[in-house]
């Protein structure tokens, strides 16, 4: 029921957003005004000289009428051009591909996570699903940001700030549902929502309000950098200038209160829902459910890297965040998708789960797909909440508002963020979910003792080959275990280069050339966490050059290993 709502409001969506497109394309007043100047700059190159013409005795009304047909072709060509653009902007830079990589694995976390044995509340599934249309939605707002203003989402506020509360809406449904299953006696996987179908129709209205923003936007006369919301709690001009702190005129292209507010609630809802997934291990009695926050980990990095991004004011020459955040949500997804694969295997998902023979009528139920039934329909542990969820969406608010004036106008006081400076940059998108990691590690480790494991990919713990069938061969296992890992890494690099000549034509300048250098390391580190789906394997190899390793670089000389 919840794929076919799912296909339904994305189907609907689609009819609605894309039909869009063909309005893009007659230029606005300010695209206009942009190409007029370009195009008189152009006519005066061509144009004749006036002697010529007294020469060649041309009427003036012929060549003004010529000179207005060549303006207007010229500008019809550019809007046109700029249309095909903003699709090529998107799919050949190296941010638009690991964007659309990310798709993929996505769709594939969700259809794991779906599976009817691991008991995903209705209305959490329902949010994860809902960010089909966050993404669908980027696609007619990153045209309009091309084709009509000539400039990047980021730095169109009113559809940027609208494009983003499609996430935080995500967000938002993910907490309720989770929530919901964990703290509501009653509740249970075939039972209906206390909140009933209402925030599915809030979040479809939300969607659909902005498609109608993005097809009437433009001809109700917002600009490129007309603020969100109509900049609802912005602080008036004067105010600011009375204000002795700040230093600095903030740029045009500053992200408005109402925009701030967007990412910074979608921030603290995401750290909240890492938190309630944690705590849905106990309510199903599922440790597997604390590696889906794992992998929630990339993706709370790649919001770190847009709001980066958007604290320095989205400067060209730290593009790299935007490709580090376009990395960090193809890796997300991917650990995502592996987190949900060992859920449902935990859960009874197998292989033949992919055949459409079973979806039969008549077909007759296996053992397991009983087993999966009955367990599917079990109620879950209830969890003792601490707040309320009148004090949760309290804190949550307070939390966002603080953040987004102290970020919008604190900045203003400081020289950092006019610095353009990659190396803070970095720090921030590394450092603050560095700091999230490790709170994690020492929760697991406080609740487990073990504060975190690789992943096994075995249907039940202790399946599989693991990292302690390595050890057994002592010594000689850890050393084979570290030149399969050194293989690895000695081919990485090579590979990571050649890739990055396919995507963009040139070799990589690792050395002058910091979106080089980030771009190759986002290579190798999203083929390293993919290589992670392959890591019975790579212990396989292990295993088999263990034997080698001892006879050969361990006992070489006869000595016994005494491990």
């Amino acid at each position: 029921t919840m794929a076919k709502l799912s296909i339904a409001a994305t189907a609907t969506a689609a009819a609605v957003i894309m039909p869009v497109c063909s309005a893009f394309a007659p230029a606005s007043s300010y695209l206009a005004a942009q190409t007029g100047k370009t195009l008189l700059t152009n006519n005066k190159m061509m144009m004749i000289p006036a002697e010529l013409v007294s020469d060649m005795n041309v009427p003036t009304t012929l060549l003004s009428s010529a000179a207005d047909s060549i303006t207007t072709a010229a500008t019809t060509a550019t809007a046109t051009s700029s249309n095909l653009l903003s699709f090529s902007d998107q799919g050949q830079n190296l941010a638009g591909i690991f964007f659309q990589a990310s798709l993929l694995p996505y769709l594939a976390f969700l259809y794991f996570l779906s599976f009817r044995g691991n008991r995903t509340p209705n209305l959490g599934n329902f949010g994860w699903q809902y960010l089909l249309l966050f993404v669908l939605g980027t696609i007619p707002s990153g045209i309009i940001t091309k084709s009509v203003y000539g400039q990047s989402l980021a730095n169109t506020d009113w559809l940027h700030g609208g494009a983003e509360a499609l996430l935080t809406i995500t967000n938002v449904l993910i907490v309720l549902g989770f929530r919901e299953a964990m703290t509501n006696p009653s509740y249970s996987p075939q039972s209906t929502s206390k909140y009933g179908n209402t925030p599915k129709f809030i979040a479809g209205g939300a969607a659909l309000t902005f498609a109608a923003a993005c097809a009437l936007g433009t001809k109700l006369g917002f600009e490129g950098h007309s603020p969100f919301l109509f900049g609802l709690g912005n602080l008036p001009a004067d105010t600011m200038a009375s204000l002795s702190f700040i230093t600095h005129a903030e740029p045009e292209n500053a992200l408005s209160i109402p925009t701030w507010t967007i990412h910074f609630s979608s921030v603290f809802e995401f750290l909240f829902a890492m938190d309630i997934i944690w705590k849905f291990a106990e309510t199903t009695n599922n440790e597997k459910w604390k590696g889906l926050t794992w992998g929630m980990l990339p993706l709370h990095a790649s919001g770190i890297a847009a709001c980066t991004y958007h604290f320095f004011y989205n400067p060209s020459s730290l593009q790299f965040l935007v490709e580090l955040q376009a990395f960090f949500t193809l890796l997300g997804n991917t650990t995502c998708a592996i987190a949900a694969y060992r859920i449902a295997s935990s859960n009874g998902w197998r292989l033949g789960e992919l055949n459409p023979l079973r979806l039969l009528p008549n077909r007759e139920d296996s053992p397991e797909d009983i087993a999966i039934d009955e367990a599917a329909v079990l109620p879950y542990n209830v969890v003792a909440s601490t707040e309320s969820d009148l004090l949760l969406a309290a804190k949550l608010t307070a939390l966002t508002i603080v953040a987004s004036y102290t970020v919008k106008y604190g900045e203003l006081a400081l020289d950092l963020p006019f610095s353009e400076n990659g190396i803070a940059a970095g720090a921030i998108v590394f450092g603050i979910p560095s700091i999230v990691g490790y709170l994690y590690y020492n929760r697991g480790k406080g609740e487990t003792g073990e504060g975190f494991s690789l992943p096994s990919f075995g249907g039940k713990d202790g399946e599989g080959l693991s990292m302690a069938d390595v050890k057994k061969f002592g010594v000689a296992g850890t050393v084979a275990y570290v030149l399969t890992e050194l293989a690895f890494w000695a081919v990485a690099f090579p590979v990571a280069s050649t890739a990055l000549y396919q995507t963009t034509g040139h070799w990589p300048d690792v050395i002058n050339d910091n979106s080089d250098r980030a771009a190759v390391l986002a290579f190798i580190f999203t083929g390293a966490n993919i290589a992670r789906l392959l890591v019975p394997l790579r212990l396989g190899a292990a295993l088999a050059l263990a034997p080698w390793v001892d006879e050969n670089i361990i006992n070489r000389n006869g000595a016994n290993d005494t491990q």
